[in-house]
C-alpha cells in the first residue's frame, strides 16, 4: 500500500472515530481532500482507490487539474474568491465554499445563468473575527442569506468557516458551533435549506465534528510526506 493510501486511511479511521465519539453516524461527515500543490499522479493514486471529489484553492491550478484528470471528479473550490476569477470558477469549480458578500454571490448567480451551470455555494463566515481570514462577519451574514433564497442558479446550501490555527479546544468548540447556530438562525428566517457546513481541517476536524461539520477538509494529513508542486 502507497503511503498516500495508508495516510488517507488513517484519517478517514479517525473521521469515524470522531463521529462515533460525537453520537453521529460517519455518513454524516464527508472526508473532502484538500488536493492543492501535490501532483497528478499522487491524486491519481486516490483516484484508483475510490476518491472522488478534490479541493483546490487557486484558479489555475484547479484548470490544469480538470483538464487532465478523469470528468466524474467533483472539484471543489476553497480559495479566495477574485473577481476577476468568477467565470473560470464557475465553468471549472462544481462546489464553491467561499463566496464572502454579496456581490460575490450576485456576480456568481448572474455568471451561473449566463454558463448554464448550477454550481453549490457555501457562505464563508469569519466566526473568529481575525483579520487574516476570510469571510463574511456574523452581524452581515442573513442580508446574504436572504440574497441566497432568491438565487435561481447557484445552489446555495450551506456555510464555511476556519478556526485560529492555534486554537485551544474551547475555542474552536465556540467557533465552530456559533457557525451552526448562525445556520440555523439563517436557514429557519429564509426558509432556506442549509445543510452543509464546511468547518474542520487536519488541526481540528474532531471538534469540528462534534459541533456538527459535515465536510472537514484534509490535505497535509493525508499528503505528509509527498512531495509538493512549486508555486
Amino acid at each position: 500500500m502507497s503511503r498516500v493510501i495508508d495516510n488517507f486511511l488513517k484519517v478517514k479511521d479517525e473521521v469515524t472515530a470522531a463521529c462515533v465519539a460525537a453520537g453521529r453516524p460517519e455518513s454524516d461527515v464527508k472526508l473532502l481532500v484538500v488536493s492543492k500543490t501535490i501532483p497528478v499522479p499522487v491524486l491519481m493514486e486516490l483516484y484508483d482507490f475510490g476518491v472522488r471529489e478534490f479541493a483546490e484553492n487557486r484558479e489555475p491550478e484547479l484548470t490544469m487539474k480538470r483538464e487532465v484528470m478523469p470528468d466524474d471528479i467533483i472539484w471543489h473550490f476553497i480559495g479566495p474568491v477574485q473577481s476577476n476569477k468568477i467565470r473560470k470558477i464557475v465553468r471549472l469549480a462544481d462546489v464553491v465554499h467561499s463566496v464572502e458578500s454579496l456581490s460575490q454571490l450576485q456576480k456568481f448567480e448572474r455568471i451561473a445563468g449566463e454558463e448554464k451551470r448550477n454550481p453549490r455555494v457555501l457562505l464563508e463566515v469569519n466566526v473568529s473575527g481575525e483579520l487574516s481570514k476570510g469571510g463574511i462577519a456574523p452581524e452581515d451574514l442573513f442580508q446574504l442569506v436572504r440574497c441566497a433564497s432568491e438565487c435561481n442558479n447557484v445552489h446555495v446550501c450551506g456555510m464555511m468557516t476556519m478556526a485560529p490555527f492555534e486554537a485551544e479546544t474551547a475555542e474552536l468548540t465556540a467557533i465552530f458551533s456559533r457557525l451552526k447556530e448562525l445556520r440555523d438562525e439563517a436557514g429557519q428566517l429564509y426558509e432556506i435549506p442549509l445543510p452543509v457546513l464546511s468547518m474542520g481541517m487536519s488541526g481540528d476536524f474532531p471538534a469540528a465534528i462534534a459541533c456538527g461539520s459535515t465536510i472537514v477538509r484534509i490535505g497535509s494529513r493525508i499528503f505528509e510526506g509527498i512531495e509538493r508542486i512549486s508555486r
